[in-house]
Order: structure tokens, then C-alpha cells, then sequence
């Protein structure tokens, strides 16, 4: 796929954190579906001939964790889509996370705006998602 890389440097994002936060953004709908299918922490005991060691880890605490951390990651994402623009976020969640290219968004899901008013959006995104992720 031939990728478009945005022109940051107005709003100081050098190429390299950039490409960081594309990275993150990326992974979204991997997170999305660990939190989906993520959800048993019953593990049974197996049963072999060697001797075994209990640790004492708490399998539930441990999940619990481990979402609570993917959920902080996946409404970091929708909600600086959001501050981005409150009618348009669906797009830039799309554009950014699942990589649908623009000219698709404006021919077949009728995103109402330009393309080059979308892709000053998507920079003013990765601005406030680098402002949203130091704090």
C-alpha cells in the first residue's frame, strides 16, 4: 500500500516520533481485540508426573491489569480523535488506525469533508495525540 506520510514539522513532530505514533495507533485494533477476547483467566492445573511449584500469581489481577492498560491505550486513541473533531473522529480512527485510505473514506463511507481538510485534521490529530501520550 502506498502510505502517505504527513508533513509535521509545523506543529515540531519529528519524522521518526511520527512514524512512533502511526506505530501506536496501528495497534489499536489488535488491543480492541485482546480486550474483546480476553476474558478467561481459569486455568486448570496440569497434571503431569513432575513435581510443581505454585507462584503466587493472580491470574485475575494479572487480566485485570492487562485491560485496564489497553483500555487507558484504546480511549487515549478515540478520545483525542474526538477532541480532533466530534463529527469526523469515526474517519480519523479509520484513517489512522486501520489505515483505509482517504480517497475510500470520501467515495464510499461519504466522509464529509475534502481531502486535504482531512489530512490538515489527521495532523492536527498526531499533534494532540503526541500532546495526549507525554502527559
Amino acid at each position: 500500500m502506498n502510505k502517505r506520510n504527513l508533513n509535521l514539522e509545523k506543529y515540531g513532530i519529528s519524522g521518526k516520533r511520527y512514524k512512533e505514533l502511526c506505530g501506536f495507533c496501528e495497534q489499536y485494533p489488535e488491543w480492541k481485540n485482546q480486550l474483546k477476547y480476553s476474558n478467561d483467566t481459569v486455568k486448570s492445573i496440569e497434571i503431569t508426573d513432575m513435581p510443581i511449584t505454585h507462584n503466587n500469581s493472580d491470574a485475575t489481577g494479572n487480566l485485570a491489569m492487562k485491560r485496564y492498560e489497553l483500555e487507558e491505550k484504546c480511549a487515549l486513541i478515540e478520545g483525542t480523535a474526538k477532541q480532533t473533531s466530534e463529527d469526523l473522529s469515526q474517519y480519523i480512527i479509520k484513517s489512522v488506525c486501520y489505515e483505509v485510505p482517504v480517497t475510500y473514506l470520501i467515495a464510499c463511507e461519504e466522509m464529509p469533508v475534502s481531502k486535504s481538510a482531512f489530512y490538515e485534521m489527521r495532523r492536527y490529530f498526531f499533534y494532540l495525540l503526541d500532546q495526549n501520550k507525554k502527559m
